[in-house]
């Protein structure tokens, strides 16, 4: 059946009558016809209409290496081939999970030295909201249970996830849990008025402090952020605001949990968000571009200060999954590793967002409708304005994103509209050449959607 890919089989037919898809309208959905990815190379995407796309999303912000690496196939077949799976309970491990553990160890920051597995940055951010209680429980402060997030905040759709991130939409659906709440996002564009970005850096950051004094210390267990709101917009913090929050955590005696399943990896041009924006966290969630997207990873990186505890005072932590420590994942992020250290893929995305940034401000800075581009690394975002002398934006927020959106789609470009935010993030292995086609696809989608809503911006 996989074989007939572009053949008799009709797979938008048995997609409509048989697949639910993620954060979708399934009849709007269906009202057209769901594009079917058949292959794909590099950073660019194959569909069965024959269409080549350039994806400038890495897949889901994950696929850091490009697509279709021979290394990581290579890996993962000698691995299915050794050991496809055995499970890390009953008192065992496989050489796999125990090098990985061995290997994150040494490129995170420092202290964080201990690493527990799982399959998707959800179940990661679950993990380190339940270590964090359990390790305040431990402590005798069992009080202490509150998560602190943040508006616009995305830390994955399972419960607890969508409890501690800022979605609205997701917690009007079940995912608003009792003991946690959220504050301002450091989004100086959209919240800033008249303050300069480092003022409203340190304004955002006490929020979280007003935010604790009002709640309470001794009922706070911790704070949990992205070091930049992927999800969210890509919202870029001012660099007065993460020394901020390191200092009021530590003061406060509640855990700082970093969640870098879209940061990890090279993504901001330092191997992690924390290193770009000199967080020192407990605890650090990671999945995404830990195995580049090509099989199904996460971990949770404990600093030595929580996972002492959680080691040598807890007794048992009821709590793990069928394929916490996967061999073949581990292996193959292990490969992918490799890939992002001997290709200095890092480095590269520090270099290449550079000159994607100056590629983008000549050729969207004088548009009426662009009122700030902004990223680090090959990460960032378009954000369009109904007014950019005022930073006004458009009344019905996320209508003109879409309308820009479908744009790119038709001009063969993956982009993705928060809001009305265009935010990209290709595969760090993009070359500059590829850039030009990014930059030409978006500026002609931007100019394609402004010639279709250009009475409702203000000239």
């Amino acid at each position: 059946m996989l074989d007939d890919i572009n053949g008799s089989i009709d797979w938008q037919g048995l997609d409509a009558a048989h697949h639910l898809h993620p954060f979708t309208d399934h009849k709007s959905l269906h009202e057209g016809k769901v594009r079917v990815i058949t292959d794909a190379e590099g950073v660019y995407l194959h569909d069965a209409e024959g269409n080549k796309i350039l994806d400038g999303m890495a897949g889901l912000w994950c696929v850091a290496a490009g697509y279709s690496r021979p290394e990581l196939v290579q890996a993962a077949t000698r691995q299915m081939q050794k050991l496809p799976y055995y499970n890390t309970f009953f008192k065992t491990t496989t050489p796999p999970v125990v090098a990985l553990a061995q290997r994150l160890a040494q490129i995170t920051p420092a202290g964080l030295n201990h690493a527990f597995f799982a399959c998707s940055g959800s179940e990661a951010v679950d993990t380190a909201l339940r270590m964090a209680r359990v390790y305040w429980q431990t402590l005798g402060k069992p009080s202490k249970k509150i998560i602190i997030g943040r508006e616009y905040g995305y830390h994955g759709s399972t419960t607890l996830g969508a409890s501690a991130g800022g979605m609205v939409d997701m917690h009007r659906q079940g995912g608003d849990m009792p003991n946690f709440v959220q504050v301002m996002p450091p989004y100086w564009y959209g919240y800033g008025g008249q303050m300069s970005p480092a003022e409203f850096g340190i304004y955002a950051a006490r929020q979280v402090e007003d935010k604790i004094r009002e709640l309470g210390a001794d009922h706070v267990a911790a704070f949990i952020g992205e070091p930049l709101q992927g999800a969210g917009g890509v919202i870029i913090p001012p660099e007065t605001y993460w020394p901020e929050i390191n200092r009021i955590c530590q003061e406060n005696n509640i855990l700082l949990i970093a969640d870098e399943v879209i940061c990890g990896f090279g993504r901001t041009g330092q191997m992690f968000g924390s290193d770009y924006f000199g967080i020192k966290p407990d605890m650090m969630t990671m999945a995404k571009a830990i195995t580049s997207g090509y099989l199904p990873l996460s971990a949770v990186m404990l600093h030595d200060r929580v996972a002492d505890v959680l080691i040598n005072e807890t007794g048992e932590f009821y709590h793990g999954f069928t394929y916490s420590g996967h061999p073949v994942a581990c292996a193959v992020a292990l490969a992918n590793l490799d890939i992002i250290q001997n290709e200095g893929l890092v480095q590269r995305a520090d270099a290449m967002g550079v000159i994607l940034r100056e590629k983008l401000h000549a050729a969207l800075d004088h548009h009426p409708m662009v009122g700030e581009i902004r990223g680090v690394g090959l990460i960032g975002a378009i954000e369009l304005t109904a007014d950019k002398r005022t930073r006004k934006f458009f009344e019905k927020r996320g209508r003109v994103g879409m309308i820009c959106r479908d744009y790119c789609v038709a001009n063969g470009l993956v982009m993705r509209a928060v809001r009305d935010s265009m935010v990209y993030s290709p595969p760090l292995t993009i070359t500059e050449a590829e850039l030009d086609v990014l930059v030409a696809r978006a500026a002609q989608s931007i100019e394609q959607t402004y010639a279709q809503v250009k009475n409702e911006v203000a000239l």
